[in-house]
């Protein structure tokens, strides 16, 4: 359930997730303005822009990554943002909260408040668009409701359907478990998954289980709604209780890599913790990590003794296969592995025979002990 109040205290969970978010939107925005004439950032449930212990919102978060980005004058092409929040009261606190930094804001930026739901707001922006033949701008959406409703799985595939848009969502599992078999929670869950497949999680006992069975639904489903690339990641407190998980659908290889690196960038930081979903012992961004993980995760998918090519490995790594990113294949994997014996190495060309280095064009083959 949603809190009474206008604002009210930030959760540390709540730090990690805007954390990530702020990390993301620092490499999303050069990159995606490079190339597209026109962006757009939409908060699907954003909220009053801040906190009572005075923490940032999302809506502030993503504009002053804009604001204060190292390469702003280098951004130039159009960058939307739209907020959408049914509170009437804390829509309003936003406005003012972003009245107050229209002077810093680039003139090539703008953006929008919406006292709407997110799916009513969607539903309408996206029939106007397809009546005109049109595509969503290149988009980031940030879907971070209270609870399981008014998040409907169609509504997401209208917007991953056109292409660079991607998702970032919280689903908390906590009320999909708690209501699962209410029958007037039912219709929710219908529309959260898009599918009344959900209810065979009904009869699973395990608690882990059933819980690794709806999140793989989930996935399935956002797959199947048009994301080639889903993160999954779940943030926990550090007395292991899992407060939500977090689903980042893109089309992007390049955009799974960096949504990977900004959460190893933000992790460990406060009292809470991301856990990938590949490797259940391990979390995101540890102070020591075994990068053995990856060497067997390459090694599984690639098997031993045939020539693949750097570019392989490097979209293996970059995909939602493994928790790893792309920085951590040559150094922290490749390097140790042919220095311990475990990796033959083809190089093509003169320049590129240096040993302990993997241009493109380098083949390799992973060797059995």
């Amino acid at each position: 359930m949603p809190p009474s109040e206008v604002i009210w205290d930030m959760d540390p969970h709540t730090r990690g997730k805007h954390l990530v978010l702020r990390e993301y939107m620092n490499a999303w925005l050069p990159i995606m303005t490079k190339w597209n004439r026109r962006v757009l950032f939409i908060d699907a449930f954003a909220g009053p822009g801040e906190y009572s212990n005075s923490e940032e919102g999302s809506p502030i978060i993503a504009l002053k990554a804009l604001i204060g980005h190292s390469q702003k004058n280098r951004i130039t092409n159009q960058i939307n943002y739209l907020f959408i929040e049914e509170n009437a009261d804390r829509c309003s606190h936003l406005t003012d909260m972003l009245k107050r930094l229209e002077s810093d804001i680039p003139q090539n930026c703008a953006y929008q408040v919406i006292n709407a739901t997110f799916d009513d707001t969607l539903t309408d922006v996206l029939d106007r668009i397809e009546a005109h033949n049109r595509s969503l701008a290149p988009s980031f959406v940030m879907i971070d409701p209270f609870g399981v409703s008014g998040t409907p799985m169609h509504t997401i595939e209208r917007i991953l359907k056109n292409p660079k848009s991607e998702v970032y969502i919280s689903v908390m599992y906590r009320d999909i478990n708690r209501f699962k078999t209410h029958p007037s929670f039912g219709p929710h869950l219908d529309g959260l998954f898009g599918t009344d497949v959900w209810r065979q999680g009904n009869d699973i006992s395990d608690g882990d289980e059933r819980r690794k069975f709806f999140y793989n639904l989930y996935k399935e489903q956002l797959k199947k709604s048009g994301a080639k690339q889903v993160v999954h990641f779940d943030l926990y407190k550090e007395a292991n209780e899992q407060v939500y998980a977090i689903f980042f659908g893109t089309q992007s290889l390049a955009g799974c890599d960096k949504m990977k690196q900004a959460i190893w960038k933000t992790m460990p930081l406060g009292d809470y913790k991301f856990v990938g979903v590949r490797d259940r012992q391990r979390s995101f961004g540890q102070d020591v990590v075994d990068f053995t993980t990856l060497e067997d995760a390459l090694c599984e998918e690639f098997g031993y003794g045939k020539w693949v090519r750097i570019e392989d490995l490097q979209d293996f790594v970059k995909s939602d296969k493994t928790n790893f990113h792309s920085g951590h294949l040559k150094t922290e994997t490749l390097k140790p592995m042919e220095n311990n014996g475990k990796l033959e190495v083809r190089r093509q060309g003169s320049r590129n025979r240096r040993k302990r280095t993997y241009p493109n064009g380098t083949e390799l083959r992973f060797l059995s002990n």
